[in-house]
């Protein structure tokens, strides 16, 4: 164990989720912040679906950040030493913001066997419970995947297909992970999870990091591509994607990516959403 102890461990293989644990001191998670707001001056706003998806093949900045050794350490502790990131998302809510993210399970949409993802969930600013932090299901993640729908007219959803579960949810069971800045959270792919909006007087800005091991594979017929961050590749399953040089360096090869990973989403069926 490089990060974790014996009881968090056991802790995430029967509620799906560890929070808080703690990746940078303050100071250090404003001056990733800092340059996430350079970033948006320079080159707009970092949307999901566009630069806030995948943002680690375009910023420096979230690449190191990705690559932060506690985080790798947690995730290690829990899927072992070869880790590829297989997505990236820039979760930025703004103070007094409505947009929020239903009750939905990553393993859903993200076609992945076996279903050992694990998202890292890094605060850059304080993420509380009136800034819209991420609630989870405990237990959720051994129930296998829930029937998702596709909600239309629910305002401000910040997934890109606006899924959610059908399944009814009891609120009054959930766990909302507050968050200070430089703090991260861990949830597992099958758990059910979600969060509300923003009625803080600040931004509530976060980095969510899939992260799988390489013995993971796509179940659709798109070659999708990852990025090694620790150990080795014995499988080949993905393509390596490359680390940018420069901020926005690499926004062809961006886009190819992006068109490619969201094209593959079109050959799932969201856990047989209609």
């Amino acid at each position: 164990m490089k990060y974790l102890r014996a009881e968090q461990i056991e802790q995430f293989r029967q509620e799906g989720y560890l929070s808080p644990l703690t990746a940078m001191s303050p100071s250090e998670a404003l001056g990733y912040r800092a340059r996430l707001e350079a970033s948006e001056r320079e080159f707009g706003a970092l949307k999901i679906g566009g630069l806030g998806s995948k943002s680690h093949l375009l910023f420096p900045w979230v690449d190191e950040l990705a690559r932060h050794p506690r985080v790798l350490d947690a995730i290690e502790d829990l899927i072992g030493e070869d880790i590829l990131i297989y997505t990236l998302t820039l979760w930025l809510k703004g103070a007094h913001d409505g947009a929020f993210v239903d009750w939905h399970q990553d393993a859903s949409y993200f076609g992945l066997e076996p279903k050992e993802q694990v998202t890292a969930w890094i605060a850059l600013s304080t993420s509380s419970e009136q800034s819209g932090c991420v609630r989870v299901i405990p237990g959720s993640h051994r129930s296998g995947i829930h029937r998702h729908s596709i909600r239309e007219g629910v305002g401000n959803h910040m997934l890109p297909r606006r899924q959610a579960v059908d399944t009814t949810i009891d609120e009054s069971s959930a766990v909302r992970m507050p968050l200070q800045a430089g703090q991260f959270s861990l949830h597992h792919t099958l758990a059910i999870h979600g969060s509300e909006p923003n009625r803080s007087d600040d931004r509530r800005l976060g980095v969510g990091i899939s992260y799988i091991p390489t013995r993971c594979r796509f179940t659709g017929k798109t070659r999708l591509t990852g990025m090694l961050v620790r150990g080795t590749d014995r499988f080949g399953h993905f393509d390596h994607e490359r680390r940018p040089a420069r901020d926005c360096d690499a926004i062809e090869y961006h886009a190819a990516v992006m068109k490619n990973y969201f094209g593959s989403k079109k050959e799932l069926n969201l856990a047989n959403a209609e």
